[in-house]
């Protein structure tokens, strides 16, 4: 059992999001504990899903329900035990709340009221899976839920292929997952998908592949959980020679030369020194050729008749 550090006059008034476990229930933070052991009032997504949770910890505090249903006749209750002082802590059935789980309109609320808002950081389904899915993971972007119906789910990724940065990374049913997984064949082709599912439980399973064979798996054997797909960034071609030299010519018309080459390399993605060492050469092949065309023309005496 763990038992709570702080007491409650050590936590100050406010609103607290606190992150609790995907699935393993040992994946929760000390700091969390303390707080959910020391506020006024837990707001749960769910109280039976919460309860279960609660009770492992031997967490007594009282909790009542908090969702997108009551949201708007919960709120001004809870902005007035704020206003009275209170700690109040609020957490989602898994993961961090607030990432395609309600909150936002509380947290916005509190703020505007000048209540202290604090986050208590911890496990979130799309960093988990964005960590071990060996995609591309300096640049991404999260997308929740896509809209359930074949037509505007389509559309939806359509705007993401042209919108995102780096990976995409989406939340899924079940139900529905062979569906996506067609959809983004249509839209994406063969890119690399991969489907996280069950993170951090018993039957965690990472499957990586294109679409068709990700939704031959999945056809075989019916999916069941908590599902996170992600979708790699489509591999982007290195420039060729003729066109650094191109690329670098048009930034040298308004740029200075160091500023030129920085340019060329992060658009390039290939080593500064290598650009600088091509504009050196660029430079050169261009002033002898400005030599010659502008050279004048020798004057050569006509033969003598012999």
């Amino acid at each position: 059992m763990s038992t709570n550090l702080n007491s409650k006059s050590a936590l100050d008034a406010g609103l607290y999001i606190v992150a609790t476990p995907l699935g393993n229930a040992r994946d929760i933070t000390l700091r969390a504990l303390d707080v959910l052991g020391a506020a006024d009032l837990i707001l749960c997504e769910d109280t039976r899903t919460s309860s279960k949770l609660l009770m492992l910890h031997n967490i007594k505090t009282p909790s009542t329900a908090y969702h997108e249903h009551n949201g708007q006749k919960m709120r001004p209750k809870i902005l007035a035990r704020l206003a009275d002082g209170q700690r109040i802590a609020l957490i989602s059935d898994a993961g961090t709340p607030l990432i395609s789980d309600p909150g936002m309109k509380l947290v916005r609320d509190a703020r505007a009221a000048d209540y202290k808002v604090l986050a208590i950081p911890g496990a979130s389904a799309p960093i988990a899976a964005l960590s071990i899915a060996g995609l591309p993971s300096d640049r991404f972007t999260f997308a929740g839920f896509l809209p359930p119906k074949q037509a505007a789910r389509r559309a939806a990724l359509g705007e993401l292929k042209a919108a995102r940065g780096g990976t995409l990374v989406v939340f899924e049913a079940a139900r529905r997952l062979t569906d996506l997984l067609a959809d983004i064949e249509m839209v994406y082709g063969a890119s690399e998908v991969c489907v996280a599912r069950e993170l951090t439980k018993k039957f965690e399973e990472v499957q990586r592949g294109t679409p068709a064979a990700l939704r031959a798996h999945y056809d075989a054997a019916k999916p069941r959980g908590e599902i996170t797909v992600l979708i790699a960034p489509p591999d982007v071609k290195a420039p060729d020679a003729d066109e650094i030299d191109a690329m670098l010519r048009d930034a040298m018309t308004t740029l200075s030369r160091r500023d030129a080459v920085q340019a060329v390399a992060d658009l390039s993605g290939q080593s500064r020194r290598a650009i600088y060492a091509r504009a050196l050469e660029l430079g050169q092949n261009d002033t002898q050729k400005e030599a010659v065309e502008n050279a004048t023309p020798q004057q050569t005496k006509p033969d003598k008749a012999i």
